[in-house]
C-alpha cells in the first residue's frame, strides 16, 4: 500500500480543483478521511480474514463500488442540507474520487496481491502496468525504518511532485479565469 501521507496528499491536491465555496475545513477532513479509510480493512486480519478474501486487505474496501457508496454516504451524512443542490454532485464526486484514489495508488505499488477494483462483481486483484511506488509496510513500527524512508522518498517523487504540479496548475487556471472574467 501507499502510505497514509500519499493518500492524504492526493485528496488534498484533488480538492484544490474545487471552489472556495465548498472547500471548508469539513471538506478537507472528510476528503482525507475518505482517502485513507480503505486501509481500515487491515483490522480483518485480527478476525482471521485472509488477505485475498472479499473483506481482506485491498478487497472490497478498495473497489470502485465502495468508493461510490462512501462518497454518497459521506455527502448524505455531512452535507444533508446541500443534498439536492448543484454542489451535491461535486461533493459526491470528490469523496468518491478521494476513496478511489486509494486503490489506484495502491495498484501502483511494488507489493501486495493487487486491488479488487471491480468487487463485488469481480474479486480478481489487479495491479496497474506501471508500479513505481515502493509498497509501505503494514504497521507503524515497521514504517519507522529504512523501508519507511524508501517509501516516503518514492512517494515524494511519484505522488508529491505530480500532486504539487497539479495544485500549481489548478491555482494558475483559477487565477486566469478570475482575471479574464474581471476584464470582460
Amino acid at each position: 500500500m501507499a502510505s497514509i501521507f500519499a493518500h492524504g496528499f492526493a485528496a488534498y491536491a484533488f480538492g484544490k480543483s474545487f471552489s472556495k465555496e465548498i472547500t471548508t475545513k469539513k471538506f478537507w477532513i472528510l476528503g482525507i478521511f475518505c482517502s485513507v479509510l480503505p486501509d481500515a480493512d487491515v483490522i480483518s486480519f485480527a478476525f482471521g480474514v485472509k488477505y485475498e478474501d472479499f473483506w481482506g486487505h485491498r478487497g472490497f474496501t478498495h473497489s470502485f463500488v465502495f468508493a461510490l457508496l462512501l462518497g454518497v454516504l459521506v455527502t448524505t451524512i455531512f452535507y444533508n442540507k446541500k443534498l439536492f443542490t448543484k454542489n451535491s454532485i461535486a461533493l459526491i464526486a470528490y469523496f468518491t474520487i478521494c476513496t478511489a484514489s486509494h486503490g489506484i495508488l495502491d495498484a501502483m505499488t511494488t507489493g501486495g496481491l493487487g486491488i479488487a477494483f471491480f468487487s463485488p462483481f469481480d474479486n480478481v486483484r489487479y495491479f496497474l502496468p506501471w508500479r513505481p511506488i515502493q509498497v509501505s509496510p503494514i504497521g507503524a513500527s515497521k514504517f519507522f525504518s529504512i523501508w519507511g524512508i524508501k517509501v516516503l522518498l518514492s512517494e515524494l517523487i511519484w505522488v508529491g511532485i505530480p500532486g504539487t504540479i497539479y495544485i500549481l496548475v489548478t491555482h494558475y487556471v483559477k487565477k486566469y479565469k478570475i482575471q479574464s472574467k474581471s476584464v470582460e
